[in-house]
This record gives C-alpha cells, sequence and structure tokens, in this order.
C-alpha cells in the first residue's frame, strides 16, 4: 500500500484510539462553541523523494496547485498582503485572520521578506553546502509583538547537503491533520523541489516533524469516513509523481505552471471540513 495513504490512517487510528483532548482550546466554532481536539505529540513522517515516494493522499482530492500557490505566496511573494493571495493566486482561505488591514499582519511571507530569509538560504546552501545552519525560521518573537493573524503552525525549514541531494526537514508545532497536514507535506516538497532547482541539487529525503497532530471533534465523522474508503474502496496502484520542469534555475522565476501531478487519481466525492478560528 502507498506511503501517503498508509500514514494517513495509521495517524488518524492513532489519534482516535490514544489522542488527548485539549483544554481551554483558542481555536473557535463559527457558532463560538469551542472547537476541541483530540492530540498526539511528536509525530515524524518520512519520505524519500528521489525513489519516486511522495506525501498525497489518494483518499480525498487535494487542489495540489491552489497548495503550491500558496508556497509561492509566502516564500516567492513574501509578502502578508491577501490582496496579492487573491487577486494573483485566486486563494480565500486565508481572509479569516485578515487584522483588518486586509494583510494578516507581520507574520509567514512578512518575516520572509523582512529577514531575507529566501534569499540568505539559497546563498548560503551555494557557498558552504555542508553547513548544518541552512534554516528558515518563521517563527520570530519579534515580529509578535505586533499585529499578526495566525501564528506560523509551519514554523521553520531546514536544508541538509548529502552528496548530490537536498534533503529537507520540515517543523511544523501544530498540524490539522485532516485538513492540512497532506497538503502542507505535499506543497513543501514543491518548496524543496524549488530550493534543490535553485542549488542545483536533487531532492533527496523529506521529513516531516510534527509536534501536535491533532483532528477537530466536527472532523470525527470525516475520520471514519478516510478509514472506511481505505478498507472498502480500491485505491489507484498508481504511485502519484509530482514533476518540477522549470525554464530557469532562479527561485524568483518559478512558477506554479512549472509543476505537473501525474497518476493521480484519489477518491470522490471531496469531504467538507467546517473551519475552527
Amino acid at each position: 500500500m502507498r506511503k501517503a495513504d498508509k500514514l494517513m490512517v495509521e495517524s488518524i487510528s492513532t489519534i482516535q484510539e490514544f489522542g488527548h483532548k485539549d483544554v481551554n482550546p483558542r481555536p473557535k466554532w463559527p457558532d463560538g462553541t469551542p472547537a476541541y481536539t483530540l492530540s498526539v505529540n511528536g509525530v515524524v513522517h518520512r519520505y524519500n523523494i528521489d525513489e519516486g515516494e511522495f506525501p498525497i493522499t489518494l483518499l480525498r482530492p487535494i487542489a495540489f496547485k491552489k497548495a503550491i500557490k500558496e508556497i509561492l505566496w509566502i516564500y516567492q511573494d513574501a509578502t502578508s498582503d491577501l490582496t496579492v493571495l487573491e487577486e494573483k493566486h485566486d486563494i480565500h482561505w486565508w481572509n479569516e485572520w485578515d487584522i483588518g488591514d486586509h494583510t494578516i499582519g507581520h507574520c509567514y511571507g512578512n518575516t520572509v521578506a523582512r529577514y531575507q530569509l529566501m534569499e540568505k538560504l539559497i546563498a548560503g546552501i551555494k557557498k558552504d553546502p555542508y553547513s548544518r545552519r541552512h534554516i528558515i525560521n518563521l517563527w520570530q518573537e519579534e515580529e509578535f509583538q505586533n499585529l499578526h493573524g495566525l501564528k506560523p503552525c509551519c514554523y521553520q525549514i531546514q536544508c541538509l547537503i548529502r552528496g548530490d541531494y537536498l534533503d529537507m526537514l520540515l517543523y511544523q508545532r501544530s498540524s490539522d491533520w485532516l485538513v492540512s497536514g497532506n497538503i502542507n507535506q505535499m506543497q513543501y516538497v514543491a518548496l524543496q523541489m524549488m530550493i534543490a532547482k535553485a542549488t542545483e541539487y536533487r531532492p533527496g529525503e523529506f521529513i516531516h516533524i510534527m509536534a501536535n497532530q491533532q483532528i477537530y471533534d466536527r472532523h470525527m465523522e470525516q475520520a471514519d469516513e478516510l478509514l472506511r474508503r481505505y478498507r472498502e474502496e480500491t485505491l489507484s496502484e498508481k504511485e502519484p509523481k509530482l514533476l518540477f520542469h522549470p525554464k530557469s534555475d532562479v527561485f524568483s522565476e518559478f512558477t506554479v505552471d512549472d509543476f505537473t501531478l501525474e497518476d493521480y487519481e484519489p477518491i470522490r466525492p471531496q469531504l467538507t471540513f467546517e473551519v475552527a478560528i
């Protein structure tokens, strides 16, 4: 069975069996009810991209191009401006975190731009490949003293060179597993491919470290449906492949159209999830 689907259902089953219910949660449902979760701590998923492993589930459709556009907004556009996200990328799901000026404030892309994090990362890899300091960290306490929306969930990446390969670790403080967990994995593999291309390496291993992996109380029906699909539906035996063929090796010139996803045949219909804010 494909690794992505196996890890998806293993995580769901582990959370349902061993998850701990939180106390006084910050997020609320649209009706004002506290959004409780069941969660487990310290989860690690590992994929070898060079050997054809790719973290995208077949158990529900994933809008892979919009996921990559979101990554470009953060790390290439390097802005927290929601107008850019809407007009350039046709993405609207961040609007709930608007701080009042149609931005999400001093976080995410704003932090990338202020500290020139992507430029420094790429230059550092080229200059000193085997350094262990190739890190982008979005968790900047100084930024949080200013107005900001959601604090970064995927808050740090670290790139490590291994021969011809660029391995990447993604550190995530909180993973809403059913809604964005698998999306985060595939979009950060896309980022890994872009960084590898810009530094003349091949994407190697992708390691996703989730400090807290959770399922919301109003998503348990969807969790059961994903488990049912895994048990009862016929999944494609084809391994989806994310291909990256840019016309340039300059990070700022990459586009979502440089990516294609082959052999992706997810089970439908799509599931809907109420979002807690």
